[in-house]
Protein backbone atom coordinates (compact mmCIF):
# COMPACT_ATOMS: atom_id res chain seq x y z
CA UNK A 1 0.00 0.00 0.00
CA UNK A 2 1.39 3.47 -0.45
CA UNK A 3 0.95 5.92 1.68
CA UNK A 4 0.32 9.05 -0.81
CA UNK A 5 0.13 12.98 0.30
CA UNK A 6 -2.25 15.03 -1.38
CA UNK A 7 -1.47 18.96 -1.74
CA UNK A 8 -4.39 20.71 -3.26
CA UNK A 9 -4.89 24.21 -4.22
CA UNK A 10 -4.63 27.12 -6.78
CA UNK A 11 -1.30 27.25 -7.29
CA UNK A 12 -1.47 30.90 -8.85
CA UNK A 13 1.10 31.08 -8.72
CA UNK A 14 3.03 27.70 -6.89
CA UNK A 15 5.75 29.16 -4.60
CA UNK A 16 8.37 28.03 -2.16
CA UNK A 17 6.44 27.66 0.83
CA UNK A 18 4.17 24.98 -1.30
CA UNK A 19 7.39 22.85 -2.36
CA UNK A 20 8.40 22.95 1.58
CA UNK A 21 5.41 21.94 3.14
CA UNK A 22 5.35 19.10 0.63
CA UNK A 23 8.82 18.07 1.53
CA UNK A 24 8.31 18.54 5.21
CA UNK A 25 5.53 15.88 5.44
CA UNK A 26 6.66 13.57 2.98
CA UNK A 27 10.11 13.06 5.05
CA UNK A 28 7.99 13.50 8.32
CA UNK A 29 4.71 10.28 7.44
CA UNK A 30 7.22 8.84 5.05
CA UNK A 31 5.57 8.81 2.21
CA UNK A 32 5.44 7.32 -1.14
CA UNK A 33 5.19 10.78 -3.07
CA UNK A 34 2.88 13.94 -2.50
CA UNK A 35 0.81 14.67 -5.67
CA UNK A 36 -0.36 18.41 -6.15
CA UNK A 37 -3.51 18.60 -7.42
CA UNK A 38 -4.72 21.99 -8.74
CA UNK A 39 -7.98 23.23 -8.35
CA UNK A 40 -10.88 24.23 -10.94
CA UNK A 41 -13.08 26.42 -8.86
CA UNK A 42 -12.40 26.96 -5.29
CA UNK A 43 -15.52 26.56 -3.22
CA UNK A 44 -13.73 28.95 -0.93
CA UNK A 45 -12.37 31.45 -2.35
CA UNK A 46 -12.74 33.27 -6.57
CA UNK A 47 -9.84 32.42 -8.50
CA UNK A 48 -7.49 35.20 -9.54
CA UNK A 49 -5.06 36.55 -12.25
CA UNK A 50 -4.90 36.41 -15.70
CA UNK A 51 -3.00 32.75 -15.62
CA UNK A 52 -5.46 30.12 -17.44
CA UNK A 53 -5.45 26.43 -15.88
CA UNK A 54 -2.88 25.28 -18.34
CA UNK A 55 -0.29 27.75 -17.11
CA UNK A 56 -0.87 27.23 -13.94
CA UNK A 57 -0.57 23.55 -14.66
CA UNK A 58 2.48 24.36 -16.68
CA UNK A 59 3.59 26.72 -13.31
CA UNK A 60 3.24 23.52 -11.20
CA UNK A 61 5.22 21.49 -13.69
CA UNK A 62 7.91 23.27 -13.32
CA UNK A 63 7.85 23.89 -9.86
CA UNK A 64 8.11 20.61 -8.99
CA UNK A 65 10.73 19.76 -11.72
CA UNK A 66 13.75 17.32 -10.64
CA UNK A 67 12.07 16.10 -7.99
CA UNK A 68 11.79 11.85 -7.20
CA UNK A 69 8.71 12.49 -5.40
CA UNK A 70 6.39 15.12 -6.34
CA UNK A 71 4.16 14.61 -9.63
CA UNK A 72 0.75 16.94 -10.99
CA UNK A 73 -2.55 15.32 -10.62
CA UNK A 74 -4.89 17.40 -12.41
CA UNK A 75 -7.89 15.40 -12.13
CA UNK A 76 -9.89 18.72 -10.13
CA UNK A 77 -8.61 20.74 -13.72
CA UNK A 78 -10.57 18.22 -15.64
CA UNK A 79 -14.15 18.61 -14.37
CA UNK A 80 -16.29 21.47 -14.55
CA UNK A 81 -18.01 23.85 -11.71
CA UNK A 82 -16.51 23.52 -7.92
CA UNK A 83 -13.83 21.81 -6.89
CA UNK A 84 -15.53 19.64 -3.67
CA UNK A 85 -12.52 17.96 -1.92
CA UNK A 86 -15.35 14.60 -0.94
CA UNK A 87 -16.02 14.31 -5.05
CA UNK A 88 -12.48 14.68 -5.65
CA UNK A 89 -11.33 12.54 -3.49
CA UNK A 90 -14.19 9.90 -3.75
CA UNK A 91 -12.85 9.58 -7.30
CA UNK A 92 -9.06 9.02 -6.01
CA UNK A 93 -9.99 6.28 -3.60
CA UNK A 94 -11.70 4.24 -6.07
CA UNK A 95 -9.46 4.46 -8.87
CA UNK A 96 -6.24 3.95 -6.20
CA UNK A 97 -7.70 0.85 -4.02
CA UNK A 98 -4.56 0.49 -2.76
CA UNK A 99 -2.85 3.64 -1.71
CA UNK A 100 -3.63 5.53 1.80
CA UNK A 101 -4.31 9.39 1.00
CA UNK A 102 -3.27 12.14 3.04
CA UNK A 103 -4.43 15.40 2.38
CA UNK A 104 -2.57 18.26 3.65
CA UNK A 105 -3.99 21.41 4.82
CA UNK A 106 -2.51 24.45 6.52
CA UNK A 107 -3.70 26.22 9.47
CA UNK A 108 -5.81 28.49 7.60
CA UNK A 109 -7.48 25.68 5.98
CA UNK A 110 -7.65 23.85 9.32
CA UNK A 111 -10.23 26.70 10.93
CA UNK A 112 -12.15 26.35 8.07
CA UNK A 113 -13.07 22.48 8.17
CA UNK A 114 -16.24 22.73 9.67
CA UNK A 115 -17.34 24.64 6.37
CA UNK A 116 -16.14 21.93 4.34
CA UNK A 117 -18.83 20.33 2.10
CA UNK A 118 -19.43 16.73 3.53
CA UNK A 119 -16.37 16.72 6.06
CA UNK A 120 -17.64 14.13 7.99
CA UNK A 121 -17.99 12.01 5.27
CA UNK A 122 -14.61 12.63 3.76
CA UNK A 123 -12.56 11.88 7.04
CA UNK A 124 -13.38 8.40 6.25
CA UNK A 125 -11.52 8.84 2.68
CA UNK A 126 -8.45 10.46 4.18
CA UNK A 127 -6.54 11.33 6.86
CA UNK A 128 -5.91 15.08 7.13
CA UNK A 129 -2.11 16.20 7.98
CA UNK A 130 -2.19 20.02 9.42
CA UNK A 131 1.09 22.28 8.51
CA UNK A 132 1.83 25.90 10.70
CA UNK A 133 0.36 28.53 9.43
CA UNK A 134 0.78 32.23 10.65
CA UNK A 135 -1.96 34.05 12.09
CA UNK A 136 -3.70 31.05 12.15
CA UNK A 137 -4.97 28.56 14.99
CA UNK A 138 -4.64 25.00 14.67
CA UNK A 139 -7.52 23.79 16.67
CA UNK A 140 -10.35 21.92 15.11
CA UNK A 141 -12.67 19.19 16.49
CA UNK A 142 -12.00 17.20 13.55
CA UNK A 143 -8.84 14.80 13.74
CA UNK A 144 -6.10 15.93 12.04
CA UNK A 145 -2.20 14.91 12.31
CA UNK A 146 -0.28 18.02 12.71
CA UNK A 147 3.16 18.81 11.23
CA UNK A 148 5.86 20.82 12.78
CA UNK A 149 7.21 22.50 9.87
CA UNK A 150 8.91 26.20 9.56
CA UNK A 151 6.40 28.84 8.85
CA UNK A 152 6.82 30.91 6.05
CA UNK A 153 4.29 33.90 5.71
CA UNK A 154 4.84 33.51 2.06
CA UNK A 155 0.97 33.43 -0.47
CA UNK A 156 0.45 33.46 -4.06
CA UNK A 157 -1.53 36.60 -3.52
CA UNK A 158 1.63 38.94 -2.13
CA UNK A 159 3.35 36.96 -5.23
CA UNK A 160 1.04 38.47 -7.64
CA UNK A 161 1.20 41.63 -5.82
CA UNK A 162 4.76 41.98 -6.17
CA UNK A 163 4.73 41.16 -10.00
CA UNK A 164 1.59 43.45 -10.10
CA UNK A 165 4.14 46.60 -8.68
CA UNK A 166 7.10 45.18 -10.29
CA UNK A 167 8.40 43.95 -7.79
CA UNK A 168 10.69 41.00 -7.24
CA UNK A 169 9.86 37.17 -7.12
CA UNK A 170 13.31 35.87 -7.20
CA UNK A 171 13.51 33.27 -4.25
CA UNK A 172 10.03 33.58 -3.67
CA UNK A 173 9.46 31.21 -6.78
CA UNK A 174 11.56 28.30 -8.45
CA UNK A 175 13.84 29.78 -11.07
CA UNK A 176 12.01 28.18 -14.07
CA UNK A 177 8.84 29.25 -12.52
CA UNK A 178 9.69 32.74 -12.81
CA UNK A 179 11.27 32.52 -15.91
CA UNK A 180 7.70 31.30 -17.42
CA UNK A 181 6.50 33.76 -15.63
CA UNK A 182 8.55 36.75 -16.55
CA UNK A 183 8.57 35.42 -19.94
CA UNK A 184 4.67 35.28 -20.50
CA UNK A 185 4.33 38.50 -18.65
CA UNK A 186 2.08 36.61 -15.94
CA UNK A 187 0.86 38.78 -13.01
CA UNK A 188 2.22 41.67 -14.30
CA UNK A 189 0.44 45.10 -14.86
Amino acid sequence: MGKIGILGGTFNPPHAGHLIIANEVLHALELKEIWFMPNQEPPHKKKEGNVSNEQRLQLLELAIHGHPHFSVEPLELERQGPSYTYETMKILTDRHKNHEFYFIIGGDMIEYLPKWHKIDELQHLVKFVGVNRPRYSNKTEYEVLLIDSPSIDLSSSMIRQRRDSGGTIRYLVPDLVRDYIEENGLYGP
